[in-house]
């Protein structure tokens, strides 16, 4: 409780300074610091900070021009512009991908596993220890999700963040290992931090966010390949969720065994199955360096990845392994049977399997966010993506992965657009990774916007993994517009708001259509169910669903020029878009 009631003090501190009572800085003062900000060309962050020290003051902090700021554009005195509100934003990689992420952690529940590898502290989710970054507040919060969500909000707000549209992404324990009514109140929970009032039921909490000024879009929680069956998949749409983090951690029966995994790789194959056949997002998290592993072996592993047609994930987290003392790991590395790679052959390991990253997929984590002094052995470098990066460049190398492609805070020229139609091939599915690229000096092209079209196979028909609500329907996985998050409604020179996603829209329904579906349909997240409906989609009991009666032709007087990808990729292959574009 003491953990509990400290945060909330700071908070409350943090809030008297920032969030109530009348703006800390004169009009004049913002206005002269936001007249001079619009003067200068793409400002760096230690440039803006000098600029409001020398303006208002050395005591004043960029928190206080945008509290100042925000009070102008709200009584009408200026108009808000994404520009000055980039450059007063702290921390904006945050919100760079075009969502708000929130992150909340579940209670601590017995987990069904017993890796080797897996830190088990008390009073804690299994596998998290108490001060990393999000944990710790969860801990200090009581795992309460509504404080949580609440505090995280408030936080992304308060330093300069759109916070419209959150993505929850909902951490701890093994998700499915919990009872359900648990999950069920754990998720409303979350949804009335969003709203701002306290539903009765889930059901309620979902329809008052389709307008809250927080809405959700996008729901992710992690689960094991072992826990995931068709009934488990229609349970997670019913709770909201988009996106499954799956622990693969390896595809080699093998050390999945040696580390007392409990699942095998079949299992993977088998979830991702099912998983894409609901139209979920597959985030997969795999583990070099694992007891019984060897750099060659972890390559061979990782190329299996997306050699293996049955597994393919859309989004990546790679975990090197880590010695946490209290684990199994610990206790062999003492007794001298298990050693990590050194930090040099870990390098060269990442900058081998980033290279064989396919564009479809987003490789999201390389370390996990474990507290270097809790580290006996293995990598410690807190910058390792950076490094990794480094080496690449060093060979002549780069990343194809959607994160190293995204937009960011770019402005962007719309007459550089060009759509992309990157086709491969799953288990169960052909899937159509659509997607709004421009040109960026010295960087190869940069991604604006993507869509995932998955179009389900015999083989998914047969196996009977697919909902009774797809039957018959071309899906759509994933739209997602780059590009800084966004207040709704604003437009400006970054990716977001451009008209995007009903461009994508449009591409799917003619793929869909020529390839004989009848239908097309959406995993929508809560907060996103107003859009798909403004663009012809009605509701089903799980899914939205829009007709295909006949193929659409492309709109040209809004078209953007369409162009195939160069060189082959690891199964999959580019095609033009017909007609010349959307």
């Amino acid at each position: 409780m003491g953990h509990r009631e400290d945060l909330r003090e700071r908070w409350a501190r943090w809030s008297a300074r920032h969030e109530n009572g009348a703006p800390v800085l004169p009009d004049s003062t913002v206005m002269d610091v936001v007249r001079r900000l619009e003067a200068l060309e793409k400002p760096s962050p230690h440039e803006v900070k000098r600029l409001i020290h020398r303006v208002a003051g050395p005591s004043v902090s960029k928190v206080d021009v945008l509290r100042g700021y925000r009070s102008l554009v709200a009584r009408g005195v200026l108009t808000a512009s994404p520009r000055v509100l980039g450059a007063l934003c702290l921390k904006p990689v945050r919100t760079s991908s075009g969502v708000a992420p929130v992150a909340v952690m579940t209670k601590p529940h017995p987990c069904p596993g017993s890796c080797v590898f897996c830190p088990d502290v008390e009073g804690m989710p299994k596998s998290y220890i108490t001060d990393e970054p999000g944990a710790l507040r969860g801990l200090q919060l009581g795992f309460d999700p509504y404080d949580q969500t609440v505090h995280r909000i408030r936080s992304l707000s308060t330093i300069g963040h759109a916070t419209d549209k959150i993505e929850l992404i909902v951490l701890g324990g093994t998700w499915s290992s919990y009872p359900r009514d648990y999950q069920e109140w754990f998720i409303r929970r979350c949804f009335d931090g969003m709203n701002g009032h306290d539903a009765h039921w889930l059901e309620e909490a979902h329809r008052l966010n389709e307008t809250a000024k927080h809405r959700n879009v996008g729901l992710s929680i992690e689960t094991r390949p072992d826990l995931v069956t068709v009934e488990e998949a229609a349970w997670l749409r019913r709770l909201g969720v988009t996106k499954v983090q799956i622990g693969i951690q390896s595809l080699d029966d093998r050390i999945l065994a040696l580390n007392r995994r409990g699942h095998t790789g079949e299992d993977a194959r088998r979830a991702c199955g099912i998983l894409r056949a609901a139209g979920f997002k597959i985030h997969a998290h795999w583990m070099p360096n694992l007891l019984g592993a060897t750099p060659e072996s972890d390559l061979e592993d990782f190329a299996r990845l997306w050699d293996d047609r049955g597994v393919r994930p859309d989004e990546l987290k790679i975990y090197p392994c880590a010695v946490v003392p209290g684990t199994e790991l610990y206790r062999r590395f003492v007794r001298g049977e298990y050693a990590p790679y050194p930090d040099d052959v870990l390098v060269d390991l990442l900058v081998r399997c980033k290279a064989l990253v396919p564009p479809y997929c987003r490789v999201t984590r390389l370390m996990r966010d474990i507290p270097v002094h809790h580290i006996t052995a293995g990598c410690k470098n807190t910058n390792l993506r950076q490094t990794v990066r480094r080496s690449m460049a060093r060979r002549g190398l780069r990343c194809g992965c959607i994160r190293c492609r995204e937009v960011g805070w770019a402005e962007v020229d719309p007459s550089t657009f060009e759509l992309h139609d990157l086709v491969y091939e799953t288990q169960t599915s052909t899937e159509h990774f659509l997607s709004i690229q421009c040109p960026s000096s010295g960087e190869g092209r940069r991604l604006a916007a993507f869509l995932r079209l998955s179009l389900p196979n015999g083989v998914a028909l047969s196996s009977r993994i697919v909902p009774p609500e797809l039957v018959g329907s071309a899906v759509i996985r994933e739209v997602h517009v780059y590009g800084p998050a966004l207040s709704l409604g604003t437009r400006s020179l970054h990716a977001q708001h451009r008209g995007f996603g009903t461009r994508l829209l449009d591409e799917a329904r003619r793929i869909a259509s020529s390839a004989g579906f009848a239908r097309l349909s959406v995993i929508a997240a809560v907060g996103t169910r107003a859009y798909y409906e403004s663009r012809g989609f009605s509701r089903g009991d799980l899914y939205m669903h829009a007709p295909l009666r006949e193929t659409r032709r492309p709109d040209r007087s809004r078209a953007l020029p369409s162009k195939a990808r160069g060189g082959v990729l690891r199964g999959a292959a580019s095609r033009s878009v017909p007609g010349g574009g959307p």
